[in-house]
């Protein structure tokens, strides 16, 4: 598939009115980007150079929990296209529990992760409940803490290679990953500024540490340190050469 094709297509299945996009508008243009007949020829291309490289590796960086997050496309504020690499049971952590600024959607490339959807509810896990909000694109995540809460697990699903999940805005939920896997995720237009992240008690956390900070506790994430140029070519390449481009 060519860039611009991509560009196309996403534009096409997103739309363009004041309304969000579908979780499933979502889904189903990323189920169709994730076909190794349309990524491979993608990341093949944008991996020769075909993408503009100091901004893509700008917001490309290694995520506190250990995966990759990798830019391929980015027609911000309508969409986001990435590639996350997984790096199994090396993370650090477990993801906490969280939502989204704007519907999201993901396929399964290759491996297997777990998605975990949940709701409030008193007789739940009690969790500490923060508001994260980010710094612009690139920028810094600042969590508030919020207070204490109760989740309950609302049910479990195994995603493997060609299959696909979209979920809304506000749909609280984690995936875990128990081994090497590659997934392709878009984020679509944002429809409010901060998301809703918990933290189980008894957790890893937010893979950050925690101050004290005009009398209320703070979480404090490890700064995001972009990918270097040759990292993000390298993974790429190595996407496109396991997809035979």
């Amino acid at each position: 598939m060519q860039v611009e094709e991509a560009r196309r297509l996403l534009v096409a299945r997103l739309g363009g009115g004041p309304r969000p996009p579908s979780p499933e508008a979502a889904r189903a243009a990323i189920a169709r980007l994730a076909r190794p007949d349309a990524l491979g020829p993608l990341v093949r291309r944008l991996s020769a150079g075909d993408l503009d490289l100091p901004e893509c590796t700008r917001l490309s960086y290694r995520h506190v929990l250990g995966f990759d997050k990798l830019v391929l496309l980015s027609g911000a504020p309508r969409f986001v296209l990435r590639v996350h690499f997984w790096h199994g049971a090396a993370g650090p952590s477990p993801e906490d529990i969280h939502n989204h600024r704007c519907a999201i959607a993901s396929a399964v490339v290759r491996g297997r992760v777990r998605m975990e959807c949940y709701e409030p509810a008193a007789d739940g896990v009690p969790a500490t409940a923060y508001r994260e909000s980010i710094d612009g694109p690139g920028g810094a995540w600042r969590l508030r803490r919020v207070g204490d809460a109760r989740l309950r697990l609302l049910a479990t699903e195994q995603y493997g290679p060609g299959r696909s999940y979209g979920l809304d805005a506000r749909t609280l939920h984690r995936v875990v990953s128990e081994e090497p896997t590659v997934t392709l995720f878009l984020e679509t237009a944002p429809q409010r500024s901060v998301t809703d992240v918990y933290v189980r008690h008894g957790g890893a956390g937010t893979g950050g540490t925690a101050v004290r900070s005009g009398g209320s506790l703070r979480a404090r994430p490890r700064p995001k340190v972009p990918l270097p140029p040759a990292v993000y070519l390298a993974e790429l390449d190595a996407l496109a050469r396991s997809l035979g481009y």
